[in-house]
């Protein structure tokens, strides 16, 4: 990707976290033929005991032939997307100053690369969804649990899936949050998206915030 340095961010305790509250990735693998396959599927990122950047571990059906047909001797690439918004010029004072603006797009994006690895294994995959899915109910009022299910129907829900592993080679984001805009401009962006409304709006409004404490790069 194209990635100017001051829109670069490589640390985990930054990317981290945009993983986990966006773990909706984007899997993209290439087959024996060339081909590209895209799916959307939810990830757990683990530390990885080698001390690489993490282990993005998941599940797909087992009629995806995904699992059976991707080149595992290539990166596959996952992109996770975050906030996202358009910018407009009037959001900006400078506007005012010398008209010099043009619209953009702010957005949050990290992308992995690894290696897949398809694990077809009973165990791991009961572990697997049990851990994926008090994730997700963690915060509701009666979460839901896997063994809420009568267990020869869960039995039979895992031999329909096969888990999906990537031990990452790279983990990189682009964080496009007006870094590049002076601060009366970010200012002027926050207040902006503010006005507009939304929780789109509000995150990137919140982001944006963020990115301003940032050290410079």
């Amino acid at each position: 990707m194209y990635l100017p340095a001051h829109f670069e961010e490589t640390r985990p305790e930054v990317l981290q976290p945009l993983l986990s509250a966006h773990p909706l990735g984007l899997l993209v693998t290439q087959d024996q033929a060339g081909g590209l396959a895209a799916n959307s599927l939810p990830f757990l990122l683990d530390p990885d005991p080698a001390g690489g950047p993490g282990i993005l571990r998941g599940h797909v059906a087992r009629a995806n032939p995904l699992w059976r047909e991707s080149r595992t001797d290539v990166d596959a690439l996952v992109v996770f997307q975050g906030p996202q918004a358009y910018i407009s010029p009037s959001m900006y004072p400078s506007k005012a100053a010398t008209g010099k603006v043009v619209p953009t797009w702010n957005y949050s994006m990290v992308q992995a690369r690894g290696q897949l690895r398809a694990i077809d294994d009973a165990d791991w995959l009961r572990a697997f969804v049990t851990r994926l899915t008090e994730r997700h109910e963690a915060e509701r009022p009666v979460p839901w649990a896997v063994s809420d299910a009568p267990d020869d129907y869960i039995n039979a829900m895992l031999r329909a899936i096969v888990g999906i592993e990537i031990t990452l080679t790279s983990l990189r984001g682009k964080l496009k949050l007006s870094q590049n805009r002076t601060r009366p401009d970010q200012e002027g962006v926050v207040y902006g998206l503010r006005r507009q409304g939304g929780a789109e709006a509000e995150a990137m409004a919140q982001a944006v915030e963020q990115a301003s404490l940032l050290p410079n790069k």
